[in-house]
């Protein structure tokens, strides 16, 4: 009987530690930007997407020279003052500016690793 208490103390200290290292990554991941900069071009899809957690999810066209293909650069948002900033320019040529972080564990904090943090109205 000691031994089964035993172990199954020494299991829930393997648990609570693997949480812990696992919040710990996480938090590291969302922290530290791996890259940042700007995109400029058209906001053509931007919406709230997610079956569970609920992200601002976005599709930026770059448009480089006329007669060229159209890149498409995906990005997400979790500042609702930004929020607002993208639907209040829709259709308008705008510039976001972005962090990217690599390595997320989840679709939780975002389809994308690309979070936009500012956008400017280009003229």
């Amino acid at each position: 009987m000691k031994k089964q208490k035993g172990l199954v103390h020494w299991l829930l200290l393997l648990a609570v530690v693997i949480v812990a290292l696992f919040a710990a990554y996480t938090w590291l991941v969302l922290s530290w930007s791996y890259s940042d900069g700007e995109r400029a071009g058209y906001v053509q899809k931007f919406s709230k997407k997610g079956w569970l957690c609920k992200t601002w999810e976005g599709e930026l066209a770059i448009i480089n020279i006329p007669g060229t293909l159209t890149e498409k650069f995906y990005f997400t948002v979790h500042d609702d003052e930004v929020v607002r900033k993208i639907n209040d320019t829709l259709g308008k040529k705008v510039s976001l500016v972005y962090d990217e972080h690599v390595g997320i564990p989840s679709t939780c904090f975002g389809d994308t690793g690309y979070f936009v943090s500012d956008l400017r109205v280009v003229e």
